[in-house]
């Protein structure tokens, strides 16, 4: 099935996408799906048989301005449907906030990472803290700083 892209005003993809499913039901059109990732800013996708079907949905709709040319792979929006885990994306010397558990809302560095397990070790950052290593499970830190290189 194809997918189209439309173009959106910045911020308001959710809304757009909220409005067209309203739209979709009221008049029954044919469109399938629509994806709105958190990483593209200023655009949705749509999968519709016919552009005509995309362009007939979004006219009218406040924020969305125009279908871009063209029918977008499937390959191409792949990678925002994967997640990887936070494991993958660590290293070590990252700056993290750790996000769960008794140091909530903290800054740590990673100086070590365990993978099997699934584990990090951080020393805090906080004043107050002494840098006694602690692991917790790496869904619980989200990185705020890459490592230099």
């Amino acid at each position: 099935m194809p997918i189209y892209a439309v173009r959106t005003t910045s911020g308001q993809e959710k809304i757009v996408a909220e409005l067209l499913v309203e739209r979709i039901k009221l008049k029954k059109s044919p469109i399938y799906s629509i994806l709105v990732p958190e990483i593209v800013k200023g655009y949705i996708f749509i999968e519709a048989p016919s552009p005509h079907f995309v362009d007939e949905a979004i006219s009218g709709i406040k924020h969305a301005r125009a279908r871009t040319r063209g029918e977008i792979k499937f390959k191409e929006l792949e990678k925002f449907l994967i997640t990887k885990p936070t494991i993958e994306e660590i290293s070590v010397g990252d700056i993290v906030e750790i996000v769960g558990g008794p140091f909530r809302g903290l800054k740590a560095k990673i100086t070590n990472i365990d993978k099997v397990k699934g584990e990090v070790t951080i020393e805090l950052l906080e004043e107050g803290f002494s840098t006694l290593p602690i692991t917790v499970h790496s869904e619980y830190v989200r990185i705020i700083e890459k490592a230099k290189a």
